[in-house]
């Protein structure tokens, strides 16, 4: 697709990027994200994703907004408080670009809908807030061969990593389904914490779609906010992972 007047001014910063221009915007727009979780790391992937020009985004989420969601879900409203969260996203990314397709998914991701939900998207975004929920998206992107990001966060702390299934280390190389509960999952977080591992994973996925620079495959980024400090962890894929093993 050929870019508009409208968008060539839309996107003039990423059109001066070398590793964007034209084609690159038009790549972007031609693509597909899943974001998966319309909360706290859902609400900066979803909005940095459609401001960056990526021309289909996919909003999965079962749940209504909360008044509690508002101090760190950014893409929602007071006035969207009890509407389903697929929906408030969708009017707040139509806001902002009405030009973005946005297909919402009003429900859970499940081992029976994920074949189907996945098969239509480039890359996935993990923006879901527990452990279940996560390990089931481990094996349904290793069965589709999607690429992913997972992101994950609790009280002041924030984890990242990017998968490509067959490639590389995957997030069951890393976390056990045996010892995770959803009593281990920390409370909070502040509210700006999502922002910063959100957009990460937005990072990445343009990344992957533009096929640039180095993603983070093979390492966790993990980010202390009290500190203010990032640490990057090698990993390595496990032979008796019960994902990608």
């Amino acid at each position: 697709m050929s870019l508009t007047d409208e968008q060539r001014q839309r996107y003039a910063r990423h059109l001066a990027l070398p590793e964007v221009g034209e084609a690159g915007q038009e790549k972007l727009l031609g693509s597909k994200v899943l974001v998966i979780g319309a909360g706290g790391l859902g609400s900066p992937a979803a909005f940095y994703l459609a401001a960056a020009g990526v021309g289909t985004i996919g909003l999965m989420d079962g749940d209504t907004v909360d008044l509690s969601n508002l101090q760190r879900q950014i893409l929602h409203t007071t006035a969207s408080v009890g509407t389903n969260k697929t929906e408030s996203a969708r009017d707040r990314i139509a806001a902002l670009d009405p030009a973005i397709t946005v297909e919402c998914h009003p429900f859970r991701l499940s081992a029976d809908n994920a074949p189907e939900i996945l098969a239509g998207y480039d890359f996935v975004i993990d923006a879901t807030d527990n452990f279940d929920s996560k390990f089931l998206i481990a094996r349904a992107c290793h069965e589709a061969s999607k690429p992913w990001s997972h992101g994950g966060i609790g009280n002041f702390h924030g984890q990242t990593m990017t998968i490509i299934p067959g490639q590389t280390a995957c997030y069951r190389c890393i976390f056990h389904e045996d010892g995770a509960t959803k009593e281990a999952i920390p409370q909070g977080p502040i509210g700006a914490l999502p922002g910063i591992i959100g957009s990460i994973q937005a990072i990445e996925a343009i990344k992957y779609l533009l096929g640039i620079g180095e993603l983070l495959t093979d390492a966790l980024l993990m980010f202390d906010a009290l500190a203010m400090s990032f640490r990057k962890v090698t990993v390595r894929r496990n032979a008796g992972c019960g994902v990608c093993g």
